[in-house]
């Protein structure tokens, strides 16, 4: 699918309760392996994701659109997640459909996101990412650097000034 043509714009808090389904979407299934249950979603560590979500003082999120139907999110917020930096710094979570990955629509809601941090004067954003996870180049594209390991995943910060 290519030449899709797309919207990117704020999600309202009307539409939060679709970023438990993004938040699914969300997670790396390596190839062969089955998907989990979708009630994984309802775990306390993932939880932190969206429960609440635009209470919030970080909280945003942007909406990925295609003929009138949401797509794909990203959405920030300070919480304790396997990407949490500091209590000034918004972890990020992304997903998209099946069909629309590939298209350069997550690439264009990080670009997107981190731009809006930005004007909002965020010293910096994390995330957590899967090593094996298609979408570490991507993340690095868009400015992330990986500053820490475990053995499975890389913890990235997209810094946007010195401090």
């Amino acid at each position: 699918m290519k030449d899709i043509q797309y919207t990117i714009r704020t999600m309202q808090p009307s539409e939060y309760s679709l970023l438990e389904d993004f938040l699914y979407e969300a997670i790396f299934i390596p190839e062969g392996v089955e998907p989990p249950p979708r009630e994984i979603t309802r775990q306390p560590e993932l939880q932190v994701y969206i429960d609440g979500f635009g209470s919030g003082t970080a909280d945003r999120a942007l909406a990925a659109e295609v003929d009138g139907r949401i797509v794909g999110a990203v959405w920030v917020r300070i919480m304790d997640d396997y990407g949490h930096i500091d209590d000034r710094t918004p972890s990020f979570a992304i997903s998209l459909y099946k069909p629309y990955r590939g298209c350069g629509i997550g690439t264009a809601l990080m670009k997107e996101m981190l731009a809006l941090l930005r004007r909002e004067g965020f010293p910096q954003a994390s995330l957590a990412v899967q090593k094996a996870n298609y979408a570490v180049g991507m993340y690095k594209k868009v400015g992330f650097a990986v500053v820490g390991e475990n053995d499975e995943e890389y913890i990235m910060i997209c810094r946007f000034a010195e401090e």
